[in-house]
């Protein structure tokens, strides 16, 4: 705590003129001396010291502090300058906070700023800038165009919940029995899925918020708080200062009504999220959603120029993913059908990113100082969007379901000749993402933690086309595609949907649980994946085979296996909901 004015310190022996000791300190308070005997005191004073992170109060005009006015502009130059008192008090003193809670720095003025835009349910070919035909991603790509395109990067699941897991902590999701998207509580455990990650996994955002990072959530989240998960964790516990998202997490959110200017009354889109507790919540057309999450994303930059701290955003629409409710303009102009209607959402989105990418651009400070990357969370969805020339979709473990595009924008760290290039050779995951921007950030990864990612900023920024070192594993949802598979016990396979996949440097090997079915693919010379050579090269066939079992052993059960057994939940285990 810093108190700036002298008409309300009360100043303890050996402290600076309106700082008072927080825990740690060797002056302690009775509250504290009283903790150490008394649990339930120790309970409060907890409680007390871990309220939200920063407070600002007119103590004079507002003795029992119940005025907050940390938001206003108007105070932002005198939080500036009662953090450099309090970080440089607490620097003197060496207090680290190591009984209640991890102090939060003032980051470096060099610090970065990063925004990751993580597209749901895109195609690997459908921006125009990755050789898309069916519409103009215009604003995309002139992103691409000015910063690097990679096109042997992959997200960690071939859905959503594991892949965004796996963007978040830097590890495989199946780490933390996030296997496949989360459901309600019955489908979860019927699968092997928890109803939200912990908040113990590491997160970069916690990671970057310690360090002075100004951290912000705006869009889809669906790592918790979804159907009848109304008591997950808030994003905000995750090192989140502020957040907006959907029908798949909790805080404030926004349900979108699906419109199809047909006549008949709008059907509100809201999977139950509009029965759960934790708000507030807004309601708009779904078509205008991505929007909304925008106009918070340059909110939260606004704030952060004002406070001169470095921001980190994630801005996750839920387009692409169907329904698909388009703007009425772009509806009028399709012929109703799936892929057309698919193809005017990714349209309607390109078009409400603009504001936030015209905005780094534009101003010198942002644009030579903010790194984005843009990627879609897994492919497209049959029958909708296309990953050509790649085989597979959204929930397979061939290319299309796992490959995604990548672009890396950022004037400031890119070299000049770098623009627009496009890099066909590095191979490299979202986890490995996660891993490079603590190296970009300058921060230290999460103590006692080893992450699955690599550090290949060089890579991300065109100095270097060095890929990561270990093998990319990866394990099928386990009700996808027939949610009867390995919950039944049953044995049958499908050519189409193997059970694990590996990929080291051009060799590609896919198999089943069981031992069955192996496929193995040069992608180098046939990233289609049309032409098995387990019987050309079965050494090759054999090491990849074991590395991928051992990495499998080496993670929780799920629904795959036939010998996973569902744990039990309240109210019995209902029928798998597969509408999502």
């Amino acid at each position: 705590t810093c108190l700036a004015s002298s008409e309300v310190v009360r100043n303890a022996p050996d402290h600076p003129p309106g700082c008072l000791a927080p825990p740690g300190h060797r002056a302690r308070s009775k509250a504290l001396l009283l903790a150490d005997v008394d649990a339930e005191a120790k309970r409060k004073v907890m409680a007390y010291q871990r309220r939200p992170a920063e407070e600002l109060y007119y103590v004079r005009d507002d003795p029992e502090e119940l005025s907050n006015l940390v938001d206003g502009p108007e105070h932002f130059e005198r939080l500036r300058l009662m953090r450099d008192k309090l970080n440089e008090w607490m620097t003197r003193v060496d207090d680290t906070q190591t009984v209640f809670g991890r102090p939060r720095k003032i980051a470096p003025e060099s610090a970065p700023n990063i925004i990751t835009i993580f597209i749901d349910d895109m195609g690997f070919s459908d921006l125009s800038c990755f050789g898309g035909t069916d519409t103009k991603t215009q604003h995309l790509d002139r992103l691409a165009e000015e910063g690097i395109r990679f096109t042997n990067f992959y997200v960690n699941s071939p859905i959503c919940s594991p892949s965004r897991t796996a963007l978040t902590t830097g590890q495989y999701p199946q780490r933390w029995n996030i296997g496949s998207f989360l459901n309600h509580r019955a489908a979860n455990a019927q699968r092997g899925c928890a109803d939200w990650l912990k908040p113990s996994a590491p997160i970069l955002a916690r990671e970057l918020h310690h360090a002075g990072y100004y951290t912000g959530h705006y869009g889809k989240w669906h790592m918790g708080g979804q159907r009848d998960v109304g008591n997950a964790p808030l994003i905000t516990k995750y090192g989140f200062d502020r957040s907006l998202t959907n029908f798949e997490g909790l805080g404030p959110r926004i349900l979108g009504y699906k419109d199809a200017y047909d006549g008949k009354k709008p059907q509100l889109h809201s999977l139950r999220s509009d029965t759960l507790p934790t708000g507030p919540i807004l309601y708009a057309d779904r078509s205008e959603i991505t929007g909304r999450f925008v106009d918070a994303a340059m909110t939260h930059i606004d704030r952060a120029l004002a406070q001169e701290q470095p921001f980190f955003i994630n801005v996750w629409p839920d387009d692409v993913h169907s329904p698909f409710f388009p703007p009425k303009v772009l509806r009028d102009a399709t012929d109703e059908s799936k892929r057309a209607l698919y193809y005017a959402v990714l349209d309607a989105m390109d078009e409400q990113l603009a504001p936030l990418l015209d905005r780094i651009r534009s101003d010198e400070q942002l644009r030579d100082n903010t790194l984005l990357l843009v990627c879609s969370d897994n492919g497209h969805e049959p029958g909708a969007g296309r990953s050509d020339p790649l085989r597979g979709n959204k929930t397979l473990l061939y290319e299309g379901g796992i490959r995604s595009p990548l672009i890396v924008w950022g004037p400031g760290f890119i070299e000049s000749e770098k623009s627009g290039t496009v890099n066909r050779e590095s191979v490299f995951s979202a986890i490995d993402l996660n891993r490079s921007l603590y190296t970009l950030a300058n921060v230290p990864t999460p103590t006692g933690v080893v992450l699955d990612g690599e550090d290949v900023i060089d890579t991300i920024l065109g100095r270097s086309i060095g890929s990561r070192q270990q093998p990319l594993c990866f394990r099928r949802p386990p009700d996808r595609p027939d949610q009867s598979w390995g919950i039944k016990g049953d044995p049958t396979r499908r050519i189409d949907a193997p059970d694990l996949a590996i990929r080291d440097d051009q060799w590609k090997l896919l198999i089943n649980l069981d031992g069955s079915g192996v496929e193995l693919y040069d992608l180098r010379a046939d990233e289609s994946e049309s032409n098995n050579l387990a019987q050309k090269h079965p050494k090759i066939a054999k090491r990849l085979t074991e590395e991928v079992m051992q990495w499998n052993a080496s993670l929780p059960k799920d629904a795959c296996d036939p010998t996973f057994v569902p744990r039990k939940v309240a109210g019995g285990n209902k029928k798998l909901n597969s509408n999502r």
